[in-house]
């Protein structure tokens, strides 16, 4: 499996802002990209049960408002909106901790764009790992989903493991959690804590060191 990770990365926009949640500091993590292809195809294939497996991995429960789910070998929890084919959100469950996905389509001329947020409550695993924690995960998610719609291929486990571990995934986990560092610092975290952050987390995506760390699967 290739992938031109300069060009795949490059065509994400990523933000991080701080606010306060439920009387908590939280933070919420932003991807943003354009896809060839139409609103309705493309909310489709984030919705499914059975195109989801193609490009991230397989789900259960009930893929409705008030619904529970659930991703193999990853997180759960309840559809909280929905209004296809525009927008859903929903809480995302993993380790014990809560946290909550919100993803916007629009249409801009023969594309469509992808926007999902992500918000964390700052507890020690934010201060520990920053927005690359998840960041990393949801830009592998968002490249398997290039590739699924581009070619119409569906991910194979097996072979996306592999490459996770070769020097072309350890690029792109490199690229996209540099990329996470830079995004953090643009919302005014000092470049030193934020480098520090991204190093660990860049670290655990190499599989270099065995942090306890939550991150939303690979997707590639």
């Amino acid at each position: 499996m290739q992938i031109d990770v300069a060009r795949v990365l490059g065509l994400v926009t990523r933000s991080v802002r701080s606010f306060e949640k439920d009387g908590k500091p939280a933070s919420v993590v932003t991807l943003t990209r354009l896809y060839d292809t139409s609103v309705d195809d493309l909310w489709d294939a984030v919705t499914s049960r059975e195109r989801i497996p193609r490009w991230f991995a397989p789900v259960e429960g009930d893929l409705r408002l008030g619904g529970r789910y659930q991703v193999k070998g990853n997180a759960g929890g309840t559809i909280t909106s929905c209004t296809p084919p525009s927008h859903f959100g929903a809480t995302w469950e993993f380790g014990g901790a809560t946290s909550w996905i919100d993803v916007s389509l629009t249409a801009e001329r023969s594309q469509a764009r992808l926007t999902l947020e992500h918000t964390a409550i700052i507890e020690d695993h934010w201060n520990q790992f920053g927005p690359g924690a998840v960041g990393i995960g949801w830009d592998l998610a968002l490249a398997g989903l290039e590739r699924y719609l581009a070619t119409g291929a569906s991910v194979d486990h097996e072979t996306a493991e592999a490459w996770m571990v070769s020097p072309e995934g350890k690029e792109f986990m490199t690229t996209s959690g540099e990329s996470w560092r830079a995004a953090h610092v643009a919302s005014g975290v000092d470049p030193a804590a934020a480098k520090e952050r991204s190093d660990r987390t860049i670290a655990f995506y190499r599989g270099e060191t065995p942090p306890d760390i939550v991150h939303p699967g690979t997707g590639s």
